[in-house]
Order: structure tokens, then sequence, then C-alpha cells
């Protein structure tokens, strides 16, 4: 096994042994403190207005597939769209779902159902919908934003796979003055994200949504594992600086190399 698999589970197993930790010291607790981020208390303030004012949410999932390094935010964006549709359920309009990607669609769909069907929203009128908008990034872009400027909209969550497009989207959430909480795990549509819209969610607070929208512990737990690995690596790169610095990490190849 390379040096590199060997790490990756090493990683793993770590952090799924900080997750049945947390999980176990925590488990008479209602609920795990977790660090707070404000992207996702302004999705349920978005909710509970759109409750009271007949409003509806847009939950824009991206053009990821489920194959590939862009199937962790499709993911993500379908974990983000059940739990909005729970807490939404009351609402007049209930969410609409937006992708750009066959696959994402149909389990869109399925999520739909299936969560629909959980929370007994029988009234097929009331069903959340979810469209498959264009496959494309401009026919993607150019589809989605006739939902973000309709009026029955107050605000946009976008969570999943995006490239440079999702320049428009924000945008055109910003001209329309709704809120506008926006994620995705590629960088270059970070640091757009970042610079447009009113709530970003940056690196792996993408991952979070079922943490701060009641998923489970589980999730909680998860966050709290989340934050160790952090310091974890934080300090391997500073002992590493460091020993770098000081001429030890040389000192040791040396050492090594004439013991070998």
């Amino acid at each position: 096994m390379s040096a590199t698999g060997f790490t990756g589970i090493v990683v793993i197993v770590l952090f799924v042994g900080l997750i049945v930790f947390f999980s176990i010291i925590h488990k008479d607790r209602k609920h795990i403190p977790i660090r707070p981020i404000p992207a996702y208390q302004k999705i349920i303030e978005e909710i509970n207005v759109a409750v009271e004012d007949g409003t509806q949410l847009h939950i824009s999932l991206g053009r990821g597939g489920i194959i590939g390094p862009e199937s962790a935010a499709g993911l993500a964006g379908l974990s983000l769209l059940k739990q909005v549709i729970e807490k939404s359920s009351i609402c007049d309009h209930p969410p609409v779902a937006s992708t750009g990607n066959p696959v994402l669609s149909i389990l869109a769909q399925d999520t739909i159902r299936s969560t629909s069907k959980a929370i007994s929203v029988a009234e097929q009128l009331r069903h959340p919908s979810g469209e498959l908008i264009g496959v494309t990034p401009f026919s993607y872009a150019a589809g989605t934003l006739t939902i973000i400027r309709d009026e029955k909209v107050s605000a946009n969550v976008h969570t999943g796979w995006f490239g440079n497009e999702i320049i428009w989207l924000t945008t055109a959430g910003e001209r329309q003055s709704s809120p506008t909480i926006a994620g995705t795990a590629q960088l270059p549509a970070q640091a757009i994200i970042y610079a447009s819209a009113s709530d970003p969610l940056i690196g792996e607070e993408l991952y979070a949504g079922g943490a701060y929208l009641g998923a489970g512990k589980v999730h909680e737990a998860s966050i709290s594992a989340q934050d160790v690995m952090r310091w974890i690596i934080i300090f391997l790169i500073l002992g590493s600086a460091l020993l770098n610095l000081f001429g030890i990490n040389t000192f040791l190849e040396e050492i090594l190399a004439g013991s070998m």
C-alpha cells in the first residue's frame, strides 16, 4: 500500500472514531454544542419568512453528477433539500428545486417524493417541485434565472457543484433583493460566491447542513469531529514548518538514510 493510501485510511478511521466519540459523550443531550454558521441560521429565518408571507424558497442543486469529485457536493445539496422540505411543510408554496444534471434530477425527484410522503403532504399541488433546467453551464444558468426572478421566490439557496456561472445566479438574487445563500466545492466558484452572495458557505461548511437543520446527532457530532481534524491539520502544518525552519527535518532524514 502506498503512503498516500495509508494516510487516507488513517484519516477516515480517525474521523469516524471522532464522530462515534462525540456521539457517545453527548448522548444524553438533546443537541450537541456546535459552532454557529450564519448562512444556515439565515436559511431557518427564510423558511419562517416563507411561512408567514406565503412565498417559497428556491433550492439550486448545481450541475454535478454523483460520479467523480462533484458527487459529495451534490449529495450535500440533496440532504439540505430534504431538511428544507421537512421544515417548510406548512408553507402555502413549498420549495422549488432546480438541477443541471439528469442523474441528480432523478435523485432530487426521489428526495422530494419520499420526504413529502414521510411528512404526509398528500395533495399533489402542494408537493415541492424539482426541475431539470439545463445540462450545460449556460443553459442551466439561463433557465435558473427565470426561477430566481419569480415574485413568489423569497430566497435562493445554491448548494452543489457550480462553475463560474454561479456569478449570474448570485447577482440575479441580489438584484431581486432576495437573500442568497450559496456554497460549492469548486475553488474558483467559492471565490465568486464569497464576493457576490449575501450569505456564503465556505469550504467544508457546505457539508454541514444536516447538523444545522436538525438531521440528527450524528450530523452534529460530525461538526465537532471536523473541528478537531482541522486543528490536527493546523498543528501538523505548523510542526512541519518549524522542523524545516530549525533544520530538524533534514537532520532526521539524514539519520534515517544512514540507518537504511
